[in-house]
């Protein structure tokens, strides 16, 4: 680990990222809202590494983001019939859908609940280096648990310079609402928290 993570733009080859990604690092990459840490979802340390470097609680589970709907059998299973007018309407958007986890999700990711939240982001960027890993990644805001989420990369390295592997730098962010979660796992429609979709919008579309 160096005192300073490499960094990169959103632009440039992600060889680098993809070489740091599979060997347990942290890569800090920007979402349509804020800067994000991504870690290896199926990969315990790096999963142990990223609570550690938020300070989150075990009880707190962490999201992932995949390309596109195609990756989404790799971290849920069983999704209702549901959750696809969801996909279809919101994907990609800011829309976290929580589904009954895959076994090959560790526990420690979801904080044993056998449950995930999963979305494809309207980040372009977001989606490109889920897509250049060829794998699901996670998704939780690059601050320490309790403090403000970034949307400048220098904020990214005020938080974590010389702890993370790899800095995407893809310029300011808009630093809206965070995605709104729905959990479908319980047999009926949850709001957990509301975001930018707005949960009127989730209901009609459940209803169109």
């Amino acid at each position: 680990m160096t005192d300073r993570p490499l960094i990169i733009k959103s632009q440039d080859p992600l060889e680098e990222a993809k070489k740091a990604f599979y060997s347990g690092g942290v890569i800090a990459f920007p979402t349509e809202t804020f800067y994000g840490l991504s870690v290896d979802p199926f990969n315990p340390k790096a999963i142990e590494r990223l609570f550690s470097l938020k300070g989150r609680a075990e009880a707190n589970p962490v999201s992932v983001i995949i390309a596109d709907k195609g990756m989404l059998s790799r971290v849920a299973i069983d999704p209702p019939a549901i959750a696809f007018k969801l996909i279809d309407r919101f994907w990609p958007g800011p829309l976290t859908i929580v589904l009954k986890a895959h076994p090959d999700v560790p526990p420690p990711l979801i904080a044993n609940t056998g449950k995930i939240g999963v979305r494809v982001p309207g980040s372009a960027i977001a989606r490109k280096l889920s897509e250049f890993l060829s794998s699901p990644i996670t998704a939780t805001s690059a601050n320490p648990s309790g403090k403000r989420p970034p949307v400048e990369a220098n904020e990214v390295l005020a938080y974590f310079n010389g702890k993370i592997d790899v800095l995407i730098d893809g310029g300011s962010l808009q630093g809206r609402l965070g995605s709104t979660v729905v959990d479908l796992t319980g047999g009926k429609v949850r709001i957990i928290r509301e975001g930018e979709i707005p949960s009127e919008e989730v209901y009609l579309a459940l209803n169109k």
